[in-house]
């Protein structure tokens, strides 16, 4: 197990270095999740200006500007642009010279943008919280609620992964990704809680969110940072169903890949 593990460090290495060549990059990533944080945190501090204690959906004006800012960092985090590469090398015809490899894809995938992920933690991520802590108030959570939120931002990851795996390879149907990708943004950005928190959607379209896997990808985690869980059973459930919608997720990425490599070998030859 641990050889096989081995095996893929190069790709997370290589992935890495790829990332050192354009460290400007990450300063752009950081200014446009500001500036998209910055419209987001202040519109919804406006609408919450002047509301004693909880406002709607049982958020203080704190709350609701750390579970806002902090999904704008999250989505930055699950931005590791596989859809896009998994697209590329399909349209490219690449992906036939990667299929030589005696290691699984998917799994290569997976490793090479573990880096995209930590830079854009730390690069990104880190910065933007600590401007913005120093402009606006934030909700402290607990100890306990923290580390709660670590390994669900830890499976939050993992959920995207798969839902971007799983759009880059609608290359092997379609020629052109791009308006799948934007389709997917939009649907994850509204059913995750980015734009609207979920606590705030009408009942049935908030019931319908919180089925779906989108919801372990920002607003499960948040749940989890600002203490919005009734007891530990609750808390529990929340990572069980992140679990489910890994494994779930991951099964169907399994399934796909097998029936579009019979579709690259027919078109290929």
């Amino acid at each position: 197990m641990i050889t096989r593990i081995r095996s893929y460090v190069p790709f997370a290495t290589s992935g890495l270095q790829s990332l050192l060549q354009y460290r400007s990059m990450f300063a752009m990533t950081a200014m446009t999740a500001a500036a998209g944080a910055a419209v987001t945190v202040f519109l919804w501090r406006a609408v919450y200006a002047g509301t004693p204690g909880s406002g709607p959906g049982g958020f203080s004006q704190e709350g609701i500007t750390t579970y806002l800012l902090v999904a704008q960092i999250l989505q930055v985090l699950h931005t590791n642009r596989v859809d896009d590469e998994v697209a590329a090398e399909v349209y490219r015809g690449d992906i036939a010279v990667m299929l030589v490899r005696p290691v699984s894809y998917p799994v290569m995938r997976f490793f090479a943008c573990l880096p995209v992920v930590g830079a854009n933690a730390v690069l990104v991520g880190v910065p933007v919280l600590g401007l913005f802590a120093l402009l606006v108030p934030l909700s402290a959570p607990r100890p306990a609620d923290l580390l709660l939120f670590a390994a669900s931002t830890a499976l939050s990851v993992l959920l995207a992964f798969c839902v971007n795996l799983l759009t880059g390879m609608t290359g092997f149907l379609t020629t052109n990704t791009w308006g799948v990708r934007m389709v997917k943004q939009s649907v994850v950005a509204f059913f995750a809680g980015q734009l609207v928190p979920l606590a705030l959607m009408p009942g049935p379209l908030a019931a319908l969110a919180r089925a779906l896997p989108f919801r372990g990808m920002i607003d499960g985690p948040l749940t989890l940072l600002l203490g919005r869980y009734d007891g530990w059973a609750d808390a529990a459930g929340v990572l069980a169903q992140q679990v489910a919608w890994v494994a779930g997720l991951s099964l169907l990425c399994a399934v796909l890949w097998r029936a579009a490599l019979g579709r690259l070998e027919v078109l290929g030859g």
